[in-house]
């Protein structure tokens, strides 16, 4: 086990939780981070448009390690993306590794 991004993901996940007042699970913080990309405003959404923005928020997170690679916004200023590499064949608790270490990036002070 690696202590030291197991600690870095703890102080990442305190982070989200002081700003947005409650404990997120995955999901939750996909899903904000697509917000956040897509740049606008809460409100209501459809559920194909919440999946579509927790689309976002994984292109988003992924593109730092070369998977996706921003292709612009549409006319309604929605982000897209195209896949520039395949997602390596990786098991579940592997995904759940690559998405924290992608979220704690996200969050980082750059």
């Amino acid at each position: 086990m690696d202590y030291v991004f197991e600690k870095t993901w703890q102080d990442t996940m305190k982070m989200i939780e002081e700003r947005f007042g409650e404990k997120l699970d995955y999901s939750a913080i996909i899903f904000l981070i697509g917000l956040q990309e897509l740049g606008k405003d809460y409100q209501t959404y459809k559920k194909d448009q919440k999946l579509e923005i927790m689309h976002i928020g994984v292109c988003s997170l992924l593109a730092p390690y070369g998977y996706y690679t921003f292709e612009g916004r549409d006319e309604e200023g929605w982000p897209h993306f195209s896949r520039t590499e395949s997602l390596p064949s990786l098991n579940p608790n592997e995904q759940e590794l690559l998405m924290k270490r992608a979220i704690v990036d996200y969050f980082s002070p750059q």
